[in-house]
This record gives C-alpha cells, structure tokens and sequence, in this order.
C-alpha cells in the first residue's frame, strides 16, 4: 500500500510531499486507522530512567514543530522526538532545500532549522494526546552568534523541561554556520556545563529528572570521537545520539542533486554512524546510545545496535519505506536481543 502511495508523493518536490504526506497521517490518525499502518512492538527497555516501550524511535527534523506528534505516536515507535527548535520562530533556508537520492536511499537537506519556535511547539506537546516517550530537540537561531548559542540552548531548555521525557542539543546540524564548532574542546565544554548545571537546577526546583542527550556529526575521525566522549562523560551527559548528516559526498558521486549543499542522510550514512557507534562505546562503556543513520530495514537496526548502540532511531528509511519500517524493525531486534 505505501510503495503505491510513493509513487505518487515522489512525483511531488520533496518538502511538498512531506507535509502532503504528514496532513494525510494526521487524516488517519483522526480516523482511527495510523495504528494499522505502523505495528505495536511490546519489547521494553529501560536507560536514562525512563520506559521506552520498545527500541525503535523517531528521528528529529521530521516533526519540527510537534504538529504531527499523535499521528506519528500511533504508528508503533518506542519514542518520538521532536525538532530541532529554536527560541524563536525561523523560515530557514531558501526553498528548494530537500532533495531525494533514490539510487543511494538518501536525502539531501539544507532546511536550516525552519521552525516555529519554541512557544508553538511546547503548546502542541502540550496539546497532544500522545502519551509514550518524548524527546525535544533544541538548537540555536541563525541570526544568535555562536559565541552566544549557550543562550538560546539555555531559552529552550527552560521552556522544553516541563514537557519532555528527554532533551536533546543538537550541534551537529551541518546546515547553520559555525555549529559544529560547538562540538569540541573549550566550546563543548562551556556549553555542556552550562545546560548540565541548568538542567540540574530545573530536575530540583520541579522534582522531576529530564535526562540530557547530545546528537553528534558522523565526520570524526577517532581522535575527534574521543575528544567528545571526554566532554560528554565531564559533563554527566546522559545520552549522546549517533549521528546527524554528513557533508561527505563520497559514496552518492555522479548521482542526480549528489552536489547540493547541506546534509546527507540515509544509505549512505550507515556505515560512518556505525564507526562512530563502535568507537563511542569503546570509550562510553556505560553511556545509553541512541544509533541513527541509514536504518532501512530489521537487519539494519540489528547491525545497529550490534555496533554499540540501545536504541534506534528512523528517518530517511522511513521515508522510503513508510511505516511498516517501524513494526519490521521492533520486530526484529525483539527476535535478536529481548531481554538484553
């Protein structure tokens, strides 16, 4: 039923079949009839103190703004993350900014953290009935210099504590300038220890632990990996997410759009978030690990969490997909690790 639905979406440019694609779940949402399209997992793990019914999640940057939150819950996922968002609202890069890699099983995105900041998505978290795990991805605003990012990552973390079962930074974008700087050494530091002792504070005053995630770039070598482990594991982190995009074009050369600006995700991206993934958990014994990256089937996710990661999470693949992907990989990996 999805490959017919493709057929006719993938005729659309792709940022106009993704919200036809997104009103069009939503309409089955309303009717009762998402919950078939995906397929409910009960496979329970249990990391940062928090119930994530199984281990199969939602990547950020498919729901921005929390608009879609019941319609994509009903589909089966573990958890479901929403974002990134920023302080305030933002229209991101000039369109067109998506574009699809079919050959690869990959996208091409230079979206630029579009939004509609961070009030309108706490209201729609707020406003929705979804009632498994949530994670807020945050981020900063173009117009902030990265010299100031901590402020807008210390905004919408205020605003996002009260909703969220966990929080996710996000500096690993490749397409707001200067970002990934935010990733190493003095910087990171600065910025980890700032939200940490923030997120401490906010735990206290309302008696509620938040757990804190960092999502983190594919394009590091070894030495980079570990340099960030040290922050993430200084810092208390509680989690690190692996990985964003790639600015690699490597493995898409001489493909249609293969030279457009911005990040790559899908296929691609498979086996450099592995890398990551293996080198993080040589470093992090202990530290929960959500792998994200080119997962488009049961097998992928296995070979996933095989490379050092607790959870998934589904983006591309879900696209080229659809939602049966949620239930297929549930699936499996209850098959290949239920109860470890």
């Amino acid at each position: 039923m999805y490959s017919l639905a493709r057929s006719l979406l993938f005729r659309l440019d792709a940022e106009t079949a993704h919200g036809v694609a997104l009103r069009g779940l939503d309409l089955a949402g309303h009717l009762g009839l998402a919950e078939r399209f995906g397929g409910r997992v009960d496979d329970p793990v249990e990391l940062m103190g928090l119930h994530f019914p199984n281990r199969v999640g939602l990547a950020a940057g498919l729901d921005k703004n929390a608009d879609h939150l019941d319609a994509l819950g009903a589909l089966g996922f573990g958890f479901v993350e929403v974002g990134t968002v920023t302080p305030r609202p933002q229209d991101g890069n000039p369109r067109p900014r998506l574009f699809r890699l079919p050959d690869a099983g990959a996208i091409i995105n230079r979206m630029g953290f579009n939004n509609a900041g961070v009030d309108h998505l706490v209201a729609r978290v707020r406003a929705s009935h979804y009632d498994g795990v949530i994670g807020i991805n945050i981020g900063k605003n173009l117009s902030t210099p990265v010299e100031q990012a901590v402020d807008d990552y210390l905004t919408c973390l205020r605003q996002v504590h009260g909703h969220a079962h966990y929080i996710t930074v996000n500096i690993s974008s490749p397409n707001t300038p200067g970002l990934r700087n935010l990733q190493f050494g003095e910087h990171l530091d600065s910025l980890l220890g700032a939200l940490r002792d923030e997120g401490n504070r906010l735990d206290r005053e309302t008696g509620r632990r938040v757990p804190l995630a960092v999502k983190i770039a594919p394009d590091m070598d070894p030495e980079e990996v570990g340099l960030v482990a040290r922050s993430l594991e200084a810092n208390a982190i509680d989690a690190v997410i692996a990985t964003n995009t790639t600015v690699s074009r490597e493995a898409v050369a001489g493909l249609e759009h293969a030279d457009e600006q911005g990040g790559l995700s899908g296929r691609p991206v498979f086996e450099p978030s592995n890398t990551v993934i293996r080198e993080l958990r040589r470093r992090l014994s202990d530290m929960p690990i959500i792998g994200v990256g080119g997962i488009d089937s049961g097998e992928a996710a296995v070979a996933k969490v095989a490379a050092g990661a607790d959870l998934v999470q589904l983006y591309s693949g879900f696209i080229y997909r659809g939602p049966g992907l949620v239930g297929e990989c549930a699936r499996t990996l209850q098959a290949r690790f239920a109860g470890k």
